[in-house]
């Protein structure tokens, strides 16, 4: 009954609701051991939350065992120090302590989440995460065991196998290509001490990007990160990763699978975080397809002719390169009118760009829906982190809505040829009549 009360009294504090975006003070500190982070003193309840991230994700992985990270990812909390699987997890469970371990193409991130009066216990439970993961041979197999089932219900998951086609096709012989939780013929072959390697090349300090959100002063922020991170090596050694751009413009793959169902992908060349051009490519994307409910894709897809319950489209940015990708579903003897309006709408957005009314529009949203992405604790940590990485500086939330309302039609219309004058790539799964692969068009 403890545990329990423990665990809801921590899921209440962490779903309060956190200062508005216009209010967020974020202070730059340095911990003892010279660690620098990023720190918002939220005071109203006594929980602290840490959001970070270690450069070299899965892209480092090598291609004969991809899938190594994200191993890693979901054993570091199954045994740590002189810590068993079980009894990490007790510890956790009795303190209503959270961590959080997730891989992306770039980037190894980790959160945590505590009250106040065991945040010396979850700080020292994460430096033995990352520093002394036991890696037993029943928590291995164990859990590769749950990650095989996942890897091989998508190999006839048409959803899992469009997207999967379209990342090998657009980014071959490249970490990109290849899938973060690896395969049915990769994993297996993924030892104790691959992952052990991993950590040991990943974790250290010199590319650690750090977050803090909670009722905590500098002083203590930074003697708890020391407490998490300054006993990991002071340089990573990461394997380089090359810049790449998508490749296959023009290019449609259709495989064959007997589902009702076609699953369509697509996308393209995208903009780097840094390109002086993104904030009007990203408010351009909005109104094409990253708008949900009311961008042009949705409403020609969806509303007018009711060939999908969904599509959209993002701009995705990674380290080395950057893309557009959007995707549907459909009936199979509708997948061509739905790709076919895709097409048409992405064509004209190239020629013709959006109007003043939908620029107008589409900035009035974007300005007002941020604050949804400040509003816990937890998203803030997530949001400091994620400013970090991409460079865009400590004053970047005071400073958004500027730079959107910065961007012209002029700049919206000549970014928007730029994005998506230069044709697509395109996977589609299941059996969409009419449809056939093609190299180029």
């Amino acid at each position: 009954m403890n545990r329990l009360t423990g665990f809801f009294i921590a899921v209440a504090l962490a779903c309060l609701t956190a200062a508005p975006a216009s209010a967020v003070t974020i202070e730059k500190i340095v911990s003892p051991s010279g660690i620098p982070a990023w720190l918002v003193r939220e005071q109203t309840v006594p929980l602290i939350t840490l959001n970070y991230a270690f450069h070299g994700g899965s892209s480092q992985d090598s291609p004969e065992k991809s899938g190594a990270a994200n191993l890693t990812a979901d054993l570091l909390d199954e045994g740590a120090g002189d810590l068993d699987g079980k009894t990490f997890h007790e510890r956790m469970e009795n303190h209503a302590i959270e961590l959080g371990f997730r891989v992306g193409r770039d980037e190894f991130h980790g959160s945590l989440r505590a009250l106040n009066e065991h945040r010396d216990e979850a700080f020292d439970l994460l430096r033995m995460a990352l520093t002394a993961p036991r890696f037993e041979a029943d928590a291995v197999e164990r859990v590769r065991s749950q990650e095989m089932s996942g890897l091989l219900r998508d190999t006839t998951n048409p959803n899992s196998i469009a997207s999967i086609q379209w990342w090998a096709a657009a980014f071959p012989n490249h970490p990109y290509g290849r899938e973060s939780k690896g395969t049915v013929a990769t994993l297996p072959r993924v030892t104790a001490d691959d992952m052990r390697d991993y950590v040991r090349r990943v974790f250290a300090r010199n590319e650690l990007t750090v977050s803090v959100v909670g009722d905590v002063d500098a002083k203590i922020a930074g003697e708890l990160i020391d407490r998490a991170f300054g006993a990991l090596p002071a340089k990573n050694d990461l394997r380089p990763v090359a810049d790449a751009s998508p490749h296959g413009m023009g290019r449609r793959i259709v495989i064959n699978l007997d589902v009702p169902q076609a699953v369509v992908n697509f996308g393209g060349l995208g903009l780097a975080r840094n390109d002086p051009d993104f904030m009007a490519g990203y408010i351009v994307n909005h109104i094409l397809g990253g708008g949900s409910f009311s961008s042009r894709l949705y409403r020609e897809v969806r509303e007018k002719r009711g060939l999908a319950y969904g599509v959209s489209d993002s701009l995705v940015w990674f380290k080395r390169a950057a893309v557009i990708l959007g995707g549907t579903a459909t009936q199979a003897d509708r997948t061509g009118d739905a790709l076919a309006i895709i097409e048409s709408e992405t064509k004209r957005m190239a020629e013709d760009g959006p109007t003043p009314e939908e620029l107008a529009a589409a900035k009035s949203f974007l300005k007002g829906s941020y604050a949804l992405s400040l509003d816990t604790s937890a998203k803030i940590a997530a949001q400091l982190t994620q400013i970090q990485l991409d460079n865009l500086g400590i004053d970047y939330i005071q400073r958004r809505s500027a730079l959107i309302d910065a961007v012209t039609i002029e700049d919206a219309k000549r970014v928007a040829k730029r994005l998506y004058g230069n044709g697509m790539l395109v996977t589609v799964a299941g059996r969409p009549k009419g449809l056939t692969s093609r190299e180029t068009e």
